[in-house]
Parts: C-alpha cells; sequence; structure tokens
C-alpha cells in the first residue's frame, strides 16, 4: 500500500471531549495554567496603568487617552525590553483565553444551574477580552523587529472607536450591528453590577489560598473593581446605542470618552477619582485572582 493510499488520521470528537473535561481542573495542562496565570498578572498591569492614564486627565491633561492602545504604547515606549514584556503578555493573555474557552464549554463544576451557566458564559466574555488585548498588542511587541518606512513619521491615531463605528455603519445593517454591540455592553455591564454587588467571583478562588487580610483585600478591590468597570463600559454600551439610533458615529466612544463622560457629569472630578480608583483596584485583584485562581 502506498503512502497515497493509506486513509488519513482525524482526530476523534471522543479525544476532544477528553481534553477539555480531563481531570486537572478547567485550565487544563499545567503549563496552559502557569502562563495563564501570567496572563492575569499582565491583565491587571494594564489595568493599573489604565489607571494612571485615567488620572492624567483627573488632573485636567489634554489629548491624553486612556484606553488600552494607550496602556499598551506606554510599556512599548520602553523599547526592545517593552517589547519583549508585551510578547510574554500576549503568551499569557492567549493561555488564559484558552483557560476559559475550556471553562465556557465544561468548567465551574463545582457549581450547578444557573450560577454555572453564568459562570461559563462569563467565562466566554473573558476570553474574547484576552484575546482582544492580545491581538492589540502585537503589533508593538513585534515593532523593534520591523524597519520602519521610508519618508515622515505617521500621524497621531485617530479614535479607534468612532473609526471603526464610521466603517460599520457604511454597511447595510451597520446601525443593527453598532446597537447589537450596545446591547453587548449594556449586557456585560448589568453582570459586572451584580458580580461586585454579590461577590460571586470568590467562587473561583480557592479559600485555603486566601488568608483573612487576603480575602478583605479580594473583596475589596473586586466588588469596587467591577462596579467600576461597569459603569465605563455601561458609558461605551450608551455611547454605541446614541450612534446606531442617530446613525452618528461621532456618538460613539470607547474607554477615554467614558472617563470624560465620567469627569463631566454630575459628581464632576469626584466621579473620575472614584472611577479611576476602581479601576487601579481591579488592577489588584487580578493579581490575587492569579495567585488564588482555581485551576
Amino acid at each position: 500500500m502506498t503512502d497515497a493510499a493509506v486513509p488519513r488520521r482525524r482526530l476523534p470528537l471522543r479525544r476532544v471531549l477528553a481534553w477539555a473535561t480531563r481531570a486537572g481542573g478547567d485550565a487544563g495542562p499545567h503549563g496552559v495554567e502557569v502562563l495563564g496565570r501570567v496572563g492575569l498578572v499582565a491583565y491587571g498591569v494594564l489595568h493599573l496603568l489604565l489607571a494612571g492614564l485615567a488620572a492624567r486627565l483627573l488632573w485636567g491633561a489634554r489629548g491624553v487617552r486612556a484606553d488600552q492602545d494607550a496602556a499598551i504604547a506606554v510599556v512599548a515606549g520602553l523599547g526592545p525590553v517593552g517589547a519583549s514584556l508585551l510578547g510574554v503578555a500576549i503568551v499569557g493573555l492567549v493561555a488564559f483565553a484558552v483557560w476559559q474557552i475550556r471553562a465556557a464549554l465544561t468548567g465551574f463544576r463545582w457549581t450547578s444551574g444557573s450560577e454555572r451557566l453564568r459562570k461559563r458564559v462569563g467565562a466566554a466574555g473573558k476570553a474574547v477580552a484576552m484575546i482582544a488585548v492580545a491581538v492589540l498588542a502585537f503589533p508593538p511587541a513585534i515593532g523593534p523587529l520591523r524597519t520602519p518606512p521610508p519618508g515622515p513619521p505617521p500621524a497621531p491615531p485617530q479614535n479607534g472607536t468612532r473609526v471603526l463605528v464610521t466603517t460599520v455603519l457604511t454597511l447595510p445593517e451597520g446601525r443593527l450591528i453598532v446597537a447589537g454591540a450596545s446591547a453587548v455592553a449594556l449586557v456585560m455591564a448589568a453582570s459586572m453590577i451584580y458580580t461586585g454587588v454579590f461577590a460571586t467571583y470568590l467562587g473561583d478562588l480557592h479559600e485555603s489560598r486566601l488568608t483573612p487580610a487576603w480575602r478583605r483585600v479580594a473583596i475589596a478591590c473586586g466588588s469596587y473593581g467591577n462596579l467600576a468597570r461597569a459603569l465605563l463600559i455601561g458609558s461605551v454600551g450608551i455611547f454605541f446605542g446614541a450612534a446606531a439610533i442617530t446613525d452618528d458615529a461621532r456618538r460613539s466612544g470607547g474607554l477615554t470618552q467614558a472617563l470624560r463622560f465620567v469627569g463631566h457629569g454630575p459628581w464632576g472630578v469626584v466621579g473620575l477619582a472614584v472611577v479611576t480608583g476602581g479601576v487601579a483596584a481591579f488592577g489588584v485583584y487580578c493579581f490575587v485572582d492569579a495567585y488564588a485562581r482555581r485551576a
């Protein structure tokens, strides 16, 4: 029998399911778990950088962006060292995304019913968020390896959110797509409020790894951080909804616009300071999560 006649072996579905449900936790292989915890640390650092940029808005700095792109740019500005750190972060973020995909499929077996379903949906959302950050970090990470094109330096980047919404609104069903994105953001915000109020995230942590002091830190930072993020994500959802209703991409906005919206609201500088502190608190919670999260 020739090589061409030998049938190709396909990966049986049973082996895929066995991989997804293997004993050892939602993370799967030990290497994925370790790298996933590194990804959580990187996610925490990202939020601390976001809080630092938001603090500049708090102090009245003009032309400052306080979003994920700007936070990644801070790290990339460290040159080859920053690019190396971004490379490690990308690997960790992707590993944590794999961890969460497994959890979304068959994880959280220590819960049941609607709680398990809610956690699995949340895990799927976290996987998407981690992959999105990894994609944003990839171009700056490989920047030192690329030869810059000849000519003058590129112009500063435009508001990426509004550029994206402008493009989407040109599609035949663009307004429905933007409205759908608004609904997703508002649902995410509602989920974060529920998580922050009822501290359901504690169920994802190993109680044995939390001393009473660390448990208090987890509760304070986890609840404060989730509620602050809910306000920002909810604001972004409102912006998208306004853009869909008016067919005007200028009504949309990302995290920077959400922070400015909070700062110009009824609570003014106090509200912006509270939200900035919440973003930093969530960054600290990510460190606790990286240490004590159930595998």
